[in-house]
């Protein structure tokens, strides 16, 4: 029997999703919850779509709900919500409200009995993981995080909550001194204005304050307030000319020492180049809602992040098949 998953939002990351959910041979996708009108929304592989308020009406046959609204209004609210009557996996990227985040959705999952996933993606995700084994084998080290060149699209989102902005793409780019002195295990100390600059194109509507816009993007707490932050002021037609991609990646680098003396020095370097940021957060998503539906069957609930999870929830194969072929 099939994993059968829903998804809440129908944008970039939802369509990632339906995407993923076809590739994988023991998923299928029940349909597609939205707040637009149903009728309006034509998907990518004829799947049914649905009214976001009607989906606690089929409860009992999603067994996993997959959010893919932003990080700044949407999922702050629809996360503990939806789990008060599903298996949920989001992938909440504000990672300073992660903890509150955590704390609000647990509350929901546990007196549901269900099993919700948050901060799933590749950062935090997959970042966090490789994050977390570079600290367990290099306990006498440093650890570094790069983003990009590429497209955030929880930062691209923010600033197109903006009153006055029509749309918005937000780059990500490292700073390649920075980079350079990690990778040569300097083990230099860097604040977040000297790892990245973030550089903002914009739509503005028309006769809008882009002063204020400006303004208000570069002291964005939480997103562009600790970075050295460029706003470019462009025409809707310079956007899908040359901003329509959604390309992303990153490094996670962890510059440690051995030895009586820490005279040995290693590099563990974790990188990614990607295409398409939400196709590959979409694919995470849909590994990860597989475990959650495997451990909500084991009786286990509550809130859960990426470490929580066993590495071999997340394939379709047995476990005897992952011995065999991977390990």
């Amino acid at each position: 029997m099939k994993i059968k998953i829903a998804i809440a939002g129908y944008g970039n990351l939802g369509k990632g999703v339906e995407c993923a959910v076809n590739d994988n041979p023991d998923t299928e996708l029940f349909g597609v919850f939205t707040r637009r009108n149903p009728d309006d929304i034509k998907t990518l592989t004829g799947a049914k779509t649905f009214k976001i308020d009607e989906i606690q009406n089929y409860k009992d046959e999603i067994d996993v709900v997959i959010l893919c609204g932003g990080s700044a209004t949407d999922l702050p609210v629809q996360t503990p919500e939806l789990a008060k009557y599903f298996n949920v996996v989001d992938s909440f990227d504000t990672h300073a409200k992660i903890p509150q985040h955590f704390d609000n959705v647990d509350k929901s999952a546990k007196e549901a009995n269900k099993i919700a996933m948050i901060s799933v993606g590749w950062d935090p995700g997959m970042f966090s993981l490789n994050r977390l084994y570079a600290k367990a084998l290099l306990p006498n080290g440093e650890d570094y995080t790069f983003w990009g060149k590429g497209v955030s699209q929880g930062h691209s989102d923010a600033v197109r909550r903006i009153d006055g902005v029509l749309d918005a793409r937000q780059y990500t780019v490292p700073i390649d001194a920075a980079l350079e002195a990690v990778r040569s295990g300097k083990n230099p100390e860097l604040s977040t204005r000297e790892k990245h600059k973030r550089v903002c194109y914009v739509v503005a509507e028309d006769g809008a304050d882009k002063d204020r816009i400006e303004n208000e993007i570069k002291t964005m707490p939480n997103y562009f307030a600790d970075y050295d932050t460029t706003v470019n002021f462009i025409t809707a037609e310079e956007m899908e000319r040359d901003h329509s991609g959604l390309p992303h990646g990153g490094f996670v680098i962890r510059s440690g020492n051995t030895g009586i003396d820490k005279s040995k020095k290693h590099i563990i370097e974790y990188s990614l180049k990607l295409d398409s940021n939400p196709e590959f957060t979409a694919s995470v998503l849909v590994a990860f809602a597989r475990a959650a539906y495997k451990m909500n069957k084991e009786g286990l609930k509550g809130c859960k992040t990426v470490f929580d999870v066993p590495p071999a929830y997340l394939l379709p194969i047995s476990a005897e098949e992952i011995r065999k072929e991977i390990l």
